[in-house]
């Protein structure tokens, strides 16, 4: 039976209990308080959750992966997406490896086979490749990837696409450099409607970037990064970096170029590198430029909020505002993307949904950003095993800062952190996320689902009785 949206939406607003034209069950959750003791949970279901409805299984591991292919996966999981576009949409997974040496693996979620689901693409090392952290899949159909490694007199820093991401086979994929792109720490990437590319410098003063490509609706990765221009953000009169105890940077923002037109240095102001390609860092600092500094600014995410408006969000890590981690450190910020104001979306001051008061030390070190159907921002911390949390973040009026924080779930691996944390745009009740470098070494790749509770869907199939009950006796009158 087909019902629709409107119908349903009417049918959920009935039923109390149950968020009106609810996408996702994962927001229906009772928040956590404390953390589980580091290592009291088995690896094989190595996260405490917030819903009883919830459920946890291990599609990969590394350990299995270097059995079957001796040295093929050097580890250290990071950020996760699916083929979002183009011929068996939402069938694979991606991530890299943020290793020295490092690769990027495929999972091919409709393999049953533990054993042959999941193939290392491109080879640990491949043209240096190292750090590899950034993972999002293209509006014109491929992967990219980048590094999270930069500095002065380094080779990296470098962003790549994978061309053949969804047909390689083992080891066969094919790594292009996008030199336009200037050379930065890279974690986050993030396109908006408009197909313009966001990426950070993951620094303690690190900035924001946005590039516009000359050609935005490119069918390819060689169009799209031909020709196009870069910008640094820009909070205010500039200059400033959040530190270890500054205030929160927030107020009126604007893109200031760092390279010409055609993605080539601007005369006087770029600082341009021996095999031609752009320092974003140094750039970024120029006296003419002033990007704003934030403290290791890591991932990006981006909402549509009512209207259409889109709102971009960005962790900083480190930042904190008195230099004492215990009551608190780390910020999620939000961007509007039309108005260009920074607001502070959440951190250590934030209330806690379990007990109404700030969150404070329990909030430490957000990392990652993930979104799900309902378009609700989730944070994860890049903190060890036992104190490594998944934030929910609750904002109801949609207007880029959060009434409150609520504990979503708690990793307990020793020497892990959780990251890459996805949720599947093809299924609004599954997410993906990594468990990362562990003790035992022996990364995992989660799969969580939300299952709905017996009496919810009890109350539901109720609503939806009585709304067909009330339109048989319209018909009737």
């Amino acid at each position: 039976m087909m019902i629709r949206k409107g119908y349903l939406a009417i049918a959920l607003m009935v039923v109390g209990n149950v968020h009106a034209a609810d996408l996702t069950r994962f927001d229906n959750f009772t928040p956590l308080s404390g953390n589980p003791a580091a290592g009291s949970l088995p690896e094989s279901a190595p996260f405490r959750l917030s819903s009883p409805a919830f459920s946890q299984v291990v599609l990969a591991n590394r350990s299995n992966q270097n059995r079957l292919v001796p040295g093929s996966n050097s580890g250290s999981w990071d950020m996760i997406t699916t083929n979002e576009t183009g011929a068996n949409a939402g069938r694979y997974l991606f991530m890299p490896f943020e290793a020295g040496s490092a690769g990027v693996q495929r999972v091919d979620l409709r393999d049953g086979n533990y054993d042959t689901r999941t193939v290392t693409i491109i080879a640990p090392g491949t043209q240096g490749f190292a750090s590899g952290d950034a993972s999002r899949w293209t509006p014109w159909g491929s992967y990219l990837t980048a590094e999270e490694s930069w500095g002065t007199g380094s080779s990296k820093g470098r962003l790549f696409e994978v061309t053949n991401a969804t047909t390689a086979g083992a080891n066969g994929g094919n790594l292009v450099q996008r030199s336009i792109i200037p050379r930065v720490s890279h974690e986050g990437l993030a396109f908006d409607k408009d197909n313009n590319l966001y990426f950070i410098d993951e620094l303690n003063g690190g900035s924001l970037y946005r590039y516009v490509s000359a050609n935005p609706g490119a069918a390819t990765g060689a169009d799209f990064f031909a020709r196009g221009q870069t910008f640094v953000l820009k909070v205010g009169a500039g200059g400033q970096s959040e530190g270890n105890n500054g205030p929160a940077i927030t107020g009126s923002a604007s893109w200031v170029a760092i390279t010409d037109a055609n993605g080539g240095p601007l005369a006087g102001i770029s600082t341009v590198l021996a095999d031609g390609t752009i320092d974003g860092r140094a750039t970024a600092d120029h006296a003419a430029v002033l990007g704003t500094g934030y403290n290791r600014p890591e991932d990006l995410e981006i909402q549509t909020a009512p209207g259409g408006r889109q709102i971009l969000y960005f962790t900083t890590t480190d930042s904190d505002s008195d230099g004492n981690s215990a009551n608190g450190r780390g910020r999620i910020y939000s961007l509007d993307l039309a108005s260009n104001d920074v607001r502070l979306a959440a951190d250590g001051g934030t209330p806690d949904m379990a007990t109404g008061l700030a969150v404070g030390g329990t909030w430490s070190n957000p990392d990652n950003l993930a979104i799900d159907a309902n378009g609700n921002i989730y944070g994860i911390e890049d903190q060890d095993g036992g104190r490594a949390d998944i934030w929910f973040l609750q904002d109801i009026d949609r207007d880029g800062v959060a009434e409150a924080v609520g504990k979503w779930a708690s990793l307990s691996t020793p020497g892990a952190e959780p990251t890459g944390l996805y949720f599947d745009p093809f299924n609004p009740d599954v997410a993906y996320v990594n468990v990362q470098h562990p003790t035992s070494g022996n990364d995992l790749l989660v799969r969580i689902t939300a299952v709905p509770e017996p009496e919810t869907s009890s109350m539901v199939l109720a609503g939806l009785g009585l709304l067909g009950a009330t339109a048989r006796r319209r018909r009737r009158a």
